[in-house]
């Protein structure tokens, strides 16, 4: 029997999970990755650790989570299928595994033409859909997606993601339903600031009975300014902010302070919602804060399991 990962231990105990997330540097320094480990642990269950993010290139994923592997440290690496046709995918599942890898993300990635390398080409041989399907299939039947048979088991804690605040509103269920149906093990979502749209989208996942067969991890991020909340309101697609937020934030003395604020209210009201089984903590270059939101949320200290 392989051991399964530590995140997916703590979902199953019934503990409300906390992952964070690493993004790596744009360099080949190790340092960078066991730097931002530390300042993490014991505060989180599982790192993710970003693939080439914006299509910007970066160390890659499964590198910097054979370093936290090496550090005694959980990663969850992100996989998107923007840079890799079948052959490469398949084999870069094995190869996670085989550094210690046991939980993998899977995402279709964002267009070439955002990153610092437009003249790429998009792969996109097969969707996140599709990658789901291909994970589960190698883990539970010992198959490639070609036919051929894997000729060792290995184990991998299946991870997708979901936009609750993405049009049209009425078929985001369905689609988290449809990777469920894939395979996804749990799900992390876009970054949360409408708590009111997020709480009917969670109210639709539990009308199906979809929290029983996936574990819903709500996305948080910490504003650090007026105008960075100003910027993802008019600028990011799929997220959502209240005008309620930026007129908070624009009355108070230290922006900062109150983004924090903001976030730790906001997961532990989130704690409170029917269905959500952890939250997942994405502080974008301000990774440093993470250990005192987790603190101020009452989520520390994490479960030894």
């Amino acid at each position: 029997m392989i051991a399964g990962s530590n995140l997916e231990k703590v979902i199953k105990s019934g503990e409300f999970a906390v992952t964070g997330e690493l993004g790596p540097p744009k360099s080949a320094d190790g340092e960078f990755i066991r730097h931002h480990g530390e300042l993490l642990r014991n505060h989180v269950d599982a790192f993710n650790i970003t693939d080439n993010q914006t299509a910007i290139v970066r160390t890659s994923s499964i590198a910097c989570g054979a370093i936290l592997v090496q550090m005694g440290l959980e990663p969850v690496v992100q996989m998107t299928t923007r840079d890799r046709n079948r052959i490469a995918i398949q084999g870069d599942i094995l190869g996670a595994s085989a550094l210690g890898v046991k939980n993998l993300l899977c995402l279709a990635g964002d267009h070439v033409k955002f990153g610092n390398e437009p003249g790429a080409k998009n792969v996109f041989d097969i969707d996140s859909m599709q990658l789901i399907r291909a994970v589960k299939n190698m883990r539970d039947e010992n198959k490639f997606i070609g036919g051929d048979e894997l000729e060792h088991p290995f184990t991998m804690f299946i991870g997708a993601v979901a936009n609750p605040f993405a049009d049209p509103f009425e078929y985001r269920v369905d689609r988290l339903e449809k990777k469920i149906e894939a395979g996804a093990d749990f799900i992390q979502t876009q970054c949360v600031f409408d708590l009111d749209r997020f709480k009917e989208w969670m109210k639709r996942v539990v009308d199906r009975g979809l929290h029983e067969r996936c574990a819903i991890m709500a996305g948080f991020t910490p504003v650090k300014s007026l105008g960075a909340a100003r910027y993802m309101k008019n600028n990011v697609a799929g997220i959502t902010i209240p005008d309620s937020l930026i007129e908070r934030l624009k009355g108070a003395e230290d922006k900062k302070a109150e983004g924090i604020k903001i976030c730790v209210e906001s997961i532990q009201e989130c704690r409170e919602i029917e269905g959500v089984a952890g939250v997942h903590i994405m502080a974008v270059a301000w990774e440093e804060k993470v250990p005192e939101i987790v603190e101020k949320a009452g989520l520390y200290p994490r479960p030894k399991l």
